[in-house]
């Protein structure tokens, strides 16, 4: 018995050692050699200041920005506190709070049906990315706060539109923060 108890206590040691420590160095060690940017979580940084991550929704106010889907992550795109809801499609709280946004938008975009992401929370509430019908029914705000015209937003959020992945996964997505940092800096707000 004493032996098959030296054997295990060897075994969990070694294999701490391994997976515990040496797989975690390996793969880290890796990640920064292979993927730098993507290791250390996509951060947007703009005169030399961080100002967000391309893989975390964070929260836009202000008719001359694209907004977000609504976020259940904490007090609104709270990393430390990621999560969906957890409601059902028939749970009385999220019918009245998917009916406050859609009437919301309904007085911002009326007789236009709205897309079901700006109504909707991701399964993270930390979603980075809106659809481009999302981002289609925002733009007459957004052109009219920024002085410029529906085509010339158009043709920005264009930029900011990825397709599929290898044209198969997924579906066509902008990211919000990168198309609002793109107008702050290309289209800033015509006085």
């Amino acid at each position: 018995m004493k032996k098959n108890l030296m054997v295990a206590v060897r075994f969990t040691v070694v294999t701490t050692i391994l997976f515990g420590l040496g797989y975690p160095l390996l793969v880290t060690g890796l990640s920064q050699w292979m993927f730098p940017k993507q290791a250390n979580g996509s951060l947007i940084e703009k005169n030399g200041q961080v100002v967000g991550s391309r893989l975390l929704g964070q929260g836009f106010s202000g008719d001359k920005y694209f907004h977000p889907r609504p976020s259940n992550a904490g007090n609104g795109y709270d990393p430390t506190a990621s999560g969906g809801s957890n409601l059902g499609p028939t749970n009385q709280a999220l019918v009245t709070r998917v009916q406050q946004e859609v009437a919301k938008l309904q007085q911002e975009n009326p007789g236009v049906a709205i897309p079901a992401d700006l109504v909707t929370s991701s399964g993270s509430g930390l979603d980075p990315e809106i659809s481009p019908a999302a981002a289609d029914f925002q733009m007459p705000r957004v052109a009219k706060a920024r002085g410029m015209t529906v085509g010339e937003l158009r043709r920005v959020v264009g930029k900011h539109t990825q397709a599929r992945q290898l044209g198969i996964f997924g579906e066509a997505r902008v990211n919000v923060l990168e198309l609002n940092l793109d107008l702050d800096e290309n289209a800033p707000v015509k006085q």
